[in-house]
């Protein structure tokens, strides 16, 4: 690797990094909203907000060449954290979503293993895959659904925490596959 390459690598003041910290900064702020204050379009407004730094972070890093180690740790682990708040915050409205909760903490400690497995094996971090963006899509939408449908149905309450734990379970799959192939090679 060029030592400029290097560098940016290891770079950890990055806009990226920034704003991966700043959504970190947004949990707690979700939590409030949400059970202690119960302004639900509010948090809703602020879970977007999130979404959209994320986006921001991924954009700013791949286009300007700043994806370092630390950012393909950082951003997954804000994502991850502000996923899990956001369902334990609906736990207290949705009973469909303690399981969908658990399928979320099981898959990210698997993966969190075999991270840690592959990057001893490889030496590389490795960033994510379409399918777990794709899996963070679905969720954010199920999340949002209930958070701006205060009177959902308990059917598509629950049809829909299926969806989100289909598209978790898949990308678990999916990146078990793609650990197996890096460790082999």
């Amino acid at each position: 690797m060029a030592d400029g390459a290097a560098d940016r690598q290891n770079n950890i003041f990055t806009i990226p990094n920034l704003l991966s910290a700043f959504r970190l900064l947004l949990v707690p702020v979700i939590a409030w909203l949400y059970c202690g204050r119960g302004d639900y379009p509010l948090t809703a407004g602020v879970l977007l907000l999130s979404g959209a730094t994320d986006i921001a972070d991924g954009f700013i890093a791949r286009r300007f060449r700043m994806v370092s180690d630390l950012g393909k740790v950082l951003d997954p682990v804000a994502d991850k954290l502000t996923q899990a708040v956001a369902l334990g915050c609906l736990l207290t409205r949705f009973s469909a979503i303690w399981w969908l909760l658990a399928v979320l903490v099981v898959k990210e400690a698997v993966m969190a293993a075999m991270g840690i497995f592959v990057i001893r094996r490889t030496g590389t971090v490795y960033s994510a895959s379409w399918h777990g963006k794709l899996a963070t899509c679905i969720l954010y939408g199920v999340i949002l659904t209930h958070i701006v449908w205060y009177s959902i149905p308990q059917r598509i309450s629950g049809l829909l925490a299926l969806a989100g734990a289909a598209g978790i379970l898949l990308s678990l799959a999916l990146y078990t596959l793609e650990n197996i192939r890096r460790v082999r090679k």
